[in-house]
């Protein structure tokens, strides 16, 4: 008898134990985007190698509407981690820039990484006398939704060159995909595209239709990045697109890892560690989008940072030897 009850305690114990063990997890569901775009894949690969590795977390990806979405279920609870531009999070951040945003700032909001560069490309047709954004006025130019990511980043572009909207013969609206069709059909003069290098949609318009980038210049790129620190250089290398032979200069938003504040700082340095160190070769050979391996490195992580960095990441940083700018740390760090 004396047995037969040594043997329920403990299989009660064990049973409480393994119920104790699931209860100390911390779930993390991480917003992504379409399923044809980067950011799924991205989310996905991070979800499985967190999956995979021996740490009280658990995570999983969700297909969302991207950027501006993540923002919103992040400061609402419905995700504990998204994938966004880096504008859309300083716009998120300090509730204003977009209309989703505006009066409704998301203070909970807090930086993780930047991941990958997404370059604004400045596309026109070479019959459109389009050499600067200058050239623009009176011209016919694919503006994005309004709204959008992209509308802002165009006003801010024009406002550097002392042009706004109103100066355009038309801007037109739709999403980008359409835009290059139109482009290549004629039936605009000029577009911005926030997309990776050696977009397919450009080379296949490039290959069928007189496109040309558009470059901007030095004191224009520096203007934009003393004024909005996510706009950072980049040059589009010549030979990138069929026909365009030339260097390119123009700026890049970058595609960042977003948590919310109540994630403790255990937690979020503890993902970092298995993702961005211990499995670093699974992130950049494992996961289905070759940015990640061309341009993630811990050293150039923080270049573009919009929005302050979760306390975890703070840690995590620092005990790598990187040195996080006072302008990115939380203020309880």
């Amino acid at each position: 008898m004396m047995f037969r009850c040594l043997k329920i305690t403990l299989a009660v114990s064990l049973v409480f134990g393994v119920v104790s063990m699931a209860a100390a997890k911390t779930f993390i569901t991480m917003g992504s985007g379409s399923t044809s775009g980067l950011y799924y894949p991205t989310a996905v690969g991070m979800s499985k190698i967190i999956n995979e590795a021996d740490v009280p977390i658990r995570a999983n990806a969700r297909s969302t509407g991207a950027s501006v979405y993540n923002c919103r279920a992040i400061g609402k609870g419905q995700l504990q981690m998204g994938i966004s531009q880096n504008n859309v999070a300083y716009y998120a951040y300090h509730g204003a820039g977009i209309q989703a945003f505006q009066d409704n700032a998301i203070k909970n909001l807090r930086g993780v990484t930047v991941l990958y560069p997404e370059t604004i490309q400045i596309l026109a047709r070479k019959d459109a006398d389009i050499d600067s954004i200058a050239d623009m006025a009176n011209k016919r130019v694919y503006v994005g939704d309004i709204g959008s990511g992209t509308e802002q980043d165009v006003k801010h572009l024009f406002a550097a060159y002392d042009l706004n909207l109103d100066d355009l013969k038309s801007p037109v609206r739709g999403s980008s995909g359409d835009a290059v069709g139109l482009l290549r059909d004629g039936k605009i003069d000029a577009m911005f595209y926030s997309v990776g290098l050696g977009a397919s949609a450009i080379t296949e318009a490039a290959q069928t239709a007189p496109i040309k980038l558009v470059s901007l210049s030095q004191s224009k790129i520096d203007q934009l990045h003393d004024k909005y620190s996510f706009y950072t250089g980049v040059t589009i290398p010549g030979g990138t697109y069929p026909g365009v032979d030339n260097d390119v200069r123009a700026v890049t938003l970058k595609a960042m890892l977003l948590t919310t504040a109540d994630l403790s700082k255990k937690t979020v340095k503890q993902f970092m560690n298995v993702v961005f160190d211990k499995n670093i070769d699974a992130f950049y050979n494992d996961i289905q989008n070759p940015n990640l391996k061309k341009f993630f490195k811990l050293e150039t992580a923080l270049k573009g940072m919009s929005i302050p960095l979760h306390p975890g990441a703070v840690a995590f940083f620092e005990s790598h030897g990187i040195k996080v700018p006072d302008d990115v740390k939380p203020s309880a760090a």
